[in-house]
């Protein structure tokens, strides 16, 4: 595979939830689950140590056991990754950190790949057809209280109040059965990722994003997905995550485009095959 990727944090300055890291071979991108600054996570490491060191152990595991499937390789990357927490972090807590992830290897003639979660993964077909796939952890009742967020006005203490409601409300029912599942401290999460096999010589590229970069089709509708991997193969993912910035600065109160945050982080991988 030759790769090109770009990510950038929500505001300058300030460090990054989302991961994309990549081989010849295989490619993950994590988004890490953030959290408001006054509730507590039982984590003393924090979402974006965490997102780096589940990214890095999944794509070892994805490059050097080709026994494992690959949802079985999230699973041993997301044990590895609890067991550097250490005894000072409380991971049976609900806040503990997690992510959504996107992952894919080249496995004999074929693609395979894994998603968990509302980050994307699009296949472009030789015959220029794609295939999103992706934000398969959905949760009525969160999406309910997500709407009532989006509903107000940013900033304002009745957001804030909402948008606690719904992490709280989220953070109790995610990996239980009852609502989405997520890559935390426990691989229970893993064999609900949606995985499969797209046959080599039927793909041209591939493409990965988080969902603050999947606002260029998804939320902004800027184009179709086969217009993204049209710039994504032109002008590469850091030019789509520039045209994301620049609606989002169109929209500072979001108004035309309700959303939770005006900025997210974003990040964006692509890949020929």
């Amino acid at each position: 595979m030759q790769v090109q990727l770009a990510g950038e944090p929500q505001k300058p300055g300030r460090t990054s939830e989302d991961y994309a890291a990549a081989s010849p071979e295989a490619l993950v991108l994590l988004d890490g689950s953030s959290t408001p600054d006054d509730l507590e996570s039982g984590c003393r490491h924090g979402t974006a140590w965490y997102v780096r060191r589940l990214g890095a152990h999944l794509l070892a595991r994805l490059t050097d056991r080709a026994d494992r499937s690959i949802a079985e390789c999230l699973a041993d990357a997301i044990v590895e990754t609890a067991a550097l927490h250490g005894g000072r972090c409380d991971l049976g807590h609900p806040g503990t950190p997690a992510a959504t992830v996107v992952a894919a290897r080249l496995h004999g003639s074929a693609l395979e790949y894994l998603v968990l979660g509302d980050s994307m993964l699009v296949l472009q077909y030789r015959d220029e057809s794609v295939r999103p796939i992706g934000d398969n952890q959905r949760f009525a009742a969160g999406d309910e209280l997500r709407r009532q967020v989006w509903a107000t006005v940013p900033g304002s203490a009745e957001r804030a109040e909402l948008h606690r409601r719904y992490t709280l409300a989220v953070r109790a029912a995610r990996n239980t059965g009852r609502g989405p599942w997520i890559a935390a401290a426990t691989p229970r999460a893993a064999p609900h990722a949606e995985t499969g096999f797209a046959r080599l010589d039927e793909l041209r590229a591939v493409a990965a994003l988080t969902d603050g970069a999947a606002r260029w089709t998804d939320r902004f509708g800027l184009g179709s997905w086969s217009d993204a991997l049209h710039l994504l193969a032109e002008a590469g993912p850091a030019a789509l995550i520039g045209q994301v910035r620049a609606a989002e600065r169109t929209d500072p109160h979001c108004e035309r485009w309700p959303r939770g945050k005006a900025h997210d982080d974003a990040a964006a991988l692509y890949a020929l095959i």
